[in-house]
């Protein structure tokens, strides 16, 4: 019988003024007593509304059930026939508004915490199993997938598992796309991408690191003198957005790309890092979401006083509630309906403060207000009349989104894209292009992990169909 328990059992966390200082692992995780208790929160609804939110369609309540009778190498099994990198999803997936949005018990109290279960049993496998997966015997049949992310990883698996020859192409020098150089080590160790990438390894993915497709090597030239049959375009969305306002191009301004990427793959923070990052006293991060908060809290972690600018009210962050909980217990300010118009430094004739020569020294930002909404049903930010003033700081990161990089696309014959720079696909993920398949950010722009895996699956799933009628 369910446990009718309204609240669910909450993550044990590191304290917010310990973990302001540190890089370690922010949630550290159920424990054996924990998870099962939790698991006895579910109802088992036959209909499974709560696989229905999966982009990766996990039969959640049969894991749950498995993870209720301690069974939890079976419930690891259920999670992986479908998901390639569950230790990955149970720390960044937006449960909230996939799974766990459509489960009944979240009706009257709280949903089953089925992200926090997911984490549980994949660290729980990661930590007992003996054996790595067996290599499948090959079916004869090259596949070449571009990006190491989360698209990439899963399209690799699924195919693999299914006997194909998967050869990975990622332009950094460490496999795992966003997963190594966008999201911190706070709220996912390295070691647990590292552990995923090596289990694609076992079943036989060649990885190639340092290969930039469209300059060390083409779609064309993979499909040609290389012998690939298909390929899965898997590269994310790499290229930053700017507001294009005065002062964007002084020393001590960023993309959060850029900040995250030193920060997490080059290990910035270390002392004697060969790829340092300016360490300052006074951070603003523009924008709201995910990244935002990544960067902020990278940020403070680093020292600083941290400030998010954010256009609309609390109400529209676009973040995950968890991250905006965690910065606030962290310490970071939130100055919502505001936008900058400048950043201030030497180099700009409205402020002459900072002695060093193209350097930031302030931000200059405007008073905002939420008028109709927009086409997405957003009210739009709307400026409120002479209401500017400014704030000192030595460090700006823009975290407004990104495109996808043009490079494949420039280098690529009959390969369509929309006006965003994004791949366009038909509903089997199949590009304009014969045997050339495309899906994540590299199609949609910056999106979830999990959307990426899902687009991954899918496009496994159609590679095969096209491979064995080809």
């Amino acid at each position: 019988m369910a446990d009718m328990k309204m609240p669910r059992h909450a993550m044990p966390a590191q304290d917010p003024e310990v973990r302001s200082h540190n890089f370690n692992e922010v949630a550290l995780g159920y424990t054996k007593e924990m998870a099962m208790e939790e698991a006895t929160r579910c109802l088992g609804c036959p209909k499974m509304p709560c696989k229905n939110g999966c982009p990766v369609q996990i039969n959640i309540p049969d894991f749950v059930a498995k993870v209720a009778e301690g069974d939890f190498e079976g419930a690891y099994e259920v999670i992986h026939r479908t998901s390639s990198l569950p230790a990955v999803c149970g720390r960044v997936c937006p449960q909230e508004s996939q799974c766990e949005k459509y489960c009944v018990r979240g009706v009257k109290g709280e949903p089953v915490a089925i992200g926090r279960m997911e984490r549980f049993v994949a660290d729980w496998h990661n930590a007992h199993a003996k054996e790595a997966s067996a290599k499948p015997v090959s079916n004869g049949h090259k596949v070449a997938i571009i990006g190491s992310g989360p698209a990439g990883l899963t399209c690799a698996g699924d195919l693999a598992k299914l006997g194909y020859q998967v050869t990975i192409f990622e332009a950094l020098h460490k496999a795992g796309g966003v997963l190594v150089y966008g999201i911190p080590e706070f709220r996912l160790p390295k070691a647990i991408v590292q552990k995923e990438v090596d289990g694609l390894k076992a079943l036989g993915v060649e990885i190639c690191t340092n290969t930039v497709i469209g300059k060390t090597i083409t779609i064309d030239e993979l499909m040609g003198e290389k012998g690939f049959e298909a390929v899965f375009i898997g590269s994310g969305a790499g290229l930053p957005k700017f507001m294009n306002i005065p002062g964007e191009n002084l020393q001590g301004v960023y993309s959060a790309n850029e900040f995250l990427t030193r920060i997490n793959l080059m290990k910035a923070y270390r002392e004697g890092s060969d790829t340092p990052i300016k360490h300052s006293l006074k951070v603003a991060v523009v924008g709201g979401g995910n990244v935002a908060m990544d960067a902020a809290r990278c940020a403070k972690r680093l020292g600083a006083d941290v400030s998010i600018i954010y256009r609309r009210s609390e109400k529209e962050l676009p973040a995950r509630a968890e991250e905006v909980e965690h910065a606030k217990e962290e310490g970071i300010i939130f100055r919502t309906l505001t936008n900058p118009v400048a950043i201030l430094g030497y180099n700009n004739p409205d402020d002459r403060r900072d002695p060093k020569n193209g350097s930031v020294c302030g931000i200059r930002c405007i008073k905002m207000e939420l008028g109709e909404p927009d086409e997405k049903g957003r009210r739009r930010p709307i400026e409120v009349k002479d209401s500017e003033f400014d704030m000192e700081m030595d460090c700006v990161i823009m975290a407004l989104g990104t495109n996808p990089n043009p490079l494949i696309k420039n280098t690529t014959k009959g390969l369509d894209v929309n006006n965003h720079g994004g791949i366009i696909v038909n509903e089997d993920a199949l590009t304009s292009r014969e045997g050339v398949y495309a899906g994540g950010d590299a199609v949609t722009g910056a999106a979830t992990v999990i959307l990426a895996m899902g687009a991954g699956k899918q496009a496994a799933a159609s590679i095969d169909e096209y491979l064995k009628n080809k």
